[in-house]
């Protein structure tokens, strides 16, 4: 893990998207020797005593080992109570399977997930009791992922959300005491953001 002082998080990994814009399956294709869900799953699994992945409900799962990195931190896959039924659904799935107080949360197409970034989002939400969520900011903008969560608060503000019919994961950050982590302290760990950089169509991958 990156840093003795972390406090103890799940990883969640949302990995149960169409894929539609790629044409393919994304989170398998190759990058750098792996898929490109275990550059997401090993990323988490820096910073997390635990790291598990949300597929959809039924198919084949992708090739993941039992457990990533130097510590062995264990990787349990979970399924998707409906199929594509949006990101809040599956997140709610993965919170309910946690260990851990805290969540840290990424999708499965993010190859560029920094370690030193993501150690940041657990220690700004474990410094203060009156933050339920730590999400960073990007050009003016809140990012929804990668996402730091309190397992409790964030377990029962999805229930409720997903109870009125929401779907996002945006509408969880609203309903949540969330803080933003403004660029300058972030970006000196990772100066070219790659950590927001999702894979939508097969010229985003990294080259």
């Amino acid at each position: 893990m990156i840093g003795a002082a972390l406090p103890a998080a799940s990883g969640l990994v949302l990995a149960g998207g169409r894929s539609s814009r790629f044409g393919r399956n994304k989170l398998a294709e190759p990058l750098g020797g792996r898929p490109l869900l275990a550059h997401a799953v090993a990323a988490i699994g820096s910073v997390a005593r635990e790291v598990i992945v949300l597929l959809p409900p039924v198919g084949d799962p992708p090739a993941l080992p039992r457990s990533v990195g130097a510590d062995r931190i264990p990787v349990r896959i979970a399924r998707d109570p409906e199929p594509f039924g949006g990101p809040l659904v599956a997140l709610l799935a993965g919170l309910e399977r946690t260990r851990e107080p805290f969540a840290l949360v990424a999708a499965g197409d993010m190859p560029g997930l920094a370690g030193p970034v993501l150690a940041v989002l657990l220690r700004a939400l474990d410094a203060s009791d009156d933050v339920d969520a730590a999400v960073l900011a990007f050009r003016g903008r809140r990012q929804p992922l990668p996402a730091a969560l309190r397992v409790g608060a964030a377990t029962t503000a999805a229930r409720r959300l997903l109870g009125e019919g929401e779907r996002s994961i945006y509408a969880l950050l609203r309903g949540l005491r969330t803080r933003e982590l403004a660029e300058d302290e972030w970006r000196p760990l990772d100066p070219t953001a790659a950590t927001l950089r999702d894979v939508d169509l097969p010229g985003d991958l990294p080259a």
